[in-house]
């Protein structure tokens, strides 16, 4: 027996199959731009640029065509075509035709990946006899490849420092060279970098501080001292502020004008590995630690005359 629906049954019904008719269209037009990103993404691992995959893939779906046509279709320039359009003839994956307006088309698949592996084939094959004639060329020359490659980067916030600081100086074994502002050795107080000088100390390395020593900085020097940090003044010091690690690694301070004790306060300090930069400032920390006194003789003259007058 026949199934008699009503006008609004109808209407109903009308209504879904034409929202599954949508729904099943979507879903094919994903399915085939998820297949074509892949195909995209295998040709540019097989070593094409972007550009030249998609226009490789629009010549196999659309057919041949002109630079115009193809400028229309991928909505690009005529210039940026013919560009993508020679990388792709060279390639082996395009063929142009002998009329004019000149038409291109793609290659057979097949043939494309073919020429494309032979291309590159050839092309490892130059560059291993180049890299032969290369290692030739370095024996009757002599040269001494250097193992020694400088690291540079820019620190720029307290945060960074601390985070960055702890594995540099941990790895440390002979020597740490220190100038430094007496607001940078309360932030090296509060942020576990004395203890962890203590640490560098207990392994048998020597750890030397410059510093301006005043009376507010008295309880946070006679920390580093009980740690065993070999501690002096400098009195109104206003050079250059650095620390050495082993004579080699080294951060030496570009701008260190810290307004509050936070691990958000804004600093600069450049950071090398270079054992040439180490030597020279390995030379100026000794010139000054020469002129500068014990941290425990400015300590008791600072205690003599007890604190500032306000």
């Amino acid at each position: 027996m026949a199934v008699r629906y009503s006008a609004a049954q109808k209407k109903t019904k009308l209504a879904t199959l034409k929202d599954n008719n949508v729904y099943y269209r979507f879903r094919s037009y994903l399915v085939v731009m998820d297949d074509e990103a892949e195909f995209i993404a295998r040709l540019i691992g097989f070593g094409l640029s972007e550009k030249e995959a998609r226009t490789y893939l629009h010549l196999l779906k659309y057919g041949s065509k002109t630079p115009s046509l193809l400028a229309k279709s991928l909505k690009t320039y005529r210039e940026d075509v013919h560009r993508t359009l020679t990388g792709l003839i060279d390639k082996g994956m395009v063929r142009p035709s002998l009329d004019a307006p000149t038409i291109y088309a793609a290659v057979d698949l097949d043939a494309a990946l073919e020429s494309a592996v032979k291309k590159q084939e050839s092309e490892l094959r130059e560059m291993e006899a180049r890299k032969r004639e290369l290692q030739e060329l370095a024996q009757r020359q002599r040269f001494r490849p250097s193992d020694e490659v400088a690291t540079f980067k820019i620190i720029k916030s307290v945060k960074e420092i601390v985070a960055f600081a702890h594995p540099v100086a941990a790895a440390a074994k002979n020597e740490v060279l220190l100038v430094s502002p007496e607001e940078f050795m309360t932030v090296a107080s509060l942020f576990g970098l004395i203890d962890l000088a203590g640490e560098i100390i207990g392994r048998g390395a020597r750890f030397r501080t410059l510093t301006d020593v005043s009376f507010g900085a008295i309880e946070v020097i006679e920390e580093a001292l009980a740690v065993g940090e070999d501690v002096r003044h400098m009195e109104g010091y206003e050079g250059v502020y650095f620390c050495v690690l082993d004579r080699r690694m080294c951060f030496h301070a570009i701008n260190l004008d810290l307004k509050r004790v936070s691990l958000s306060e804004p600093l600069a300090i450049l950071y090398t590995d270079d054992p040439t930069y180490a030597n020279y400032l390995v030379a100026t920390f000794d010139i000054l630690w020469e002129q500068s006194i014990p941290a425990a003789e400015r300590i008791q003259e600072l205690q003599r005359q007890g604190p500032p007058q306000v």
